[in-house]
């Protein structure tokens, strides 16, 4: 990413120490955990916290939105967690894609020895109860939706909606234990504080919109080039930076104002919400790391 002046994003929310110990205190009453992050920034849109909180607990990593992330990377993410020692799903919590096999894949491994021994005990019927854990706006409240079939809990396309735990229990006697969303105290990598601002992960309110489009810009036309000639017509020059593409982008759809001044920050609304959506094409912000 081109290294366009931007503030270093720091974020302290008033909840976040009580949400971990609320995680801590609760961890006794689940069997399991749900991690949910975005298909399209896994490492980013992980809250570091987790392993450590979580480390006693049995856990499945969701990987979701993998509608909206490039195929072969979410799969060698799934690899990734794999070797980790990880169990991990593409899903698609708005649509439902992949969500039938979580509970096939949470008692016939995650969950294995357990109801081995519950199959053992004669306790085949107990309820199996989740936790889930994700940073905000990943999509929990989607997928708790999805799974219990109705909107039990409120849906809305910005962060921090969750503010308190809440039990939902679905048709099939199962229990899911929704924590708030919780984010790290501060962003120690500022690229993956961005990454996540591209996804809408963090409030656009608190950023200069124009050049989060541009640093968004210059990566696609990186590693992403034909997503920018099939959807605006536009081909990265070289030497052109993140203004030079916005720009184009602008006069390809128009927007010029008086002067023949292109009206970036519209444009710049336009790039995001586009690539928020889908209408840029499946696209994967980061790859795994790789292991030595």
């Amino acid at each position: 990413m081109e290294n366009t002046d931007m503030k270093v994003i720091q974020w302290f929310p008033g909840h976040m120490a009580k949400t971990r110990r609320a995680i801590s205190s609760n961890l006794s009453l689940v069997d399991a955990v749900v991690e949910i992050i975005d298909a399209r920034t896994p490492m980013s849109s992980r809250n570091p916290e987790i392993d450590q909180l979580t480390s006693k607990k049995p856990r499945i990593v969701l990987l979701n939105k993998c509608d909206l992330a490039d195929a072969n990377t979410t799969s060698r993410w799934i690899n990734y967690f794999n070797s980790e020692n990880v169990t991990a799903l593409a899903v698609d919590c708005k649509s439902g894609k992949g969500l039938n096999k979580l509970m096939p894949t949470l008692r016939s491994t995650v969950l294995k020895e357990l109801m081995d021994k519950r199959q053992r005990s004669g306790m085949t019927g107990a309820p199996i109860r989740l936790m889930i854990l994700g940073i905000p706006n990943v999509g929990k409240s989607s997928l708790i939706n999805r799974l219990a079939g109705s909107k039990r809990t409120k849906v809305e396309d910005r962060p921090g909606v969750t503010r308190t735990k809440q039990w939902v229990k679905l048709q099939d006697n199962n229990e899911l234990l929704d924590m708030p969303g919780v984010l790290w105290p501060k962003f120690e990598d500022q690229s993956a504080a961005i990454r996540l601002a591209f996804t809408g992960a963090i409030s656009d309110d608190i950023l200069d919109i124009e050049t989060l489009a541009m640093k968004l810009l210059s990566f696609l036309a990186e590693n992403y080039p034909q997503s920018l000639a099939d959807r605006y017509k536009v081909t990265a020059e070289e030497g052109d930076d993140g203004l030079a593409l916005l720009e184009k982008v602008g006069r390809k759809r128009g927007m010029v104002i008086s002067g023949g001044e292109i009206n970036t920050e519209r444009a710049a609304i336009t790039v995001l919400d586009e690539f928020r959506s889908g209408k840029l094409g499946r696209i994967s912000l980061e790859v795994p790391p790789v292991r030595e």
